[in-house]
C-alpha cells in the first residue's frame, strides 16, 4: 500500500515552487496517496505477453509536401508593435551585464 506522507507532498510542493497551506497539503497527501495506490494495483498486472504501444489505436500523421509562400513583409508584421528599432522589434532590457 502506496502512502504518501504530508512531508513528502511539502518537499514535492517546494520544488516545484508552490505554496501550500497546512489544509491543502493534508488534502493532496490523501489524494495523491490514492493515485499511487491505484497505480500499485496496475503494476500487479502481468503485462508479459502485452506489446507495448504509444497509443490505443493505430496513428497515422497526415504530412504533406511543404510549399514555398509569401511572407507578410516587415512592414506589415511590425505595424503594430509597441516600439521598433528600424526593422526589429524594440524590447526591454532582461539582463544586465552580469549574468
Amino acid at each position: 500500500m502506496a502512502i504518501l506522507t504530508e512531508a513528502e507532498v511539502q518537499h514535492v510542493a517546494k520544488l516545484a515552487r508552490l505554496n501550500l497551506s497546512p489544509e491543502q497539503i493534508k488534502l493532496f497527501a490523501g489524494q495523491l496517496g490514492s493515485i499511487l495506490e491505484h497505480v500499485e494495483k496496475l503494476n500487479e498486472l502481468d503485462t508479459r505477453d502485452v506489446e507495448p504501444t504509444v497509443h490505443a489505436a493505430p496513428l497515422t500523421n497526415v504530412l504533406r509536401d511543404d510549399q514555398d509562400r509569401p511572407g507578410s513583409g516587415v512592414e506589415a508584421i511590425l505595424k503594430n508593435a509597441p516600439e521598433r528599432d528600424g526593422p526589429f522589434f524594440k524590447v526591454p532590457k532582461v539582463l544586465d551585464g552580469e549574468s
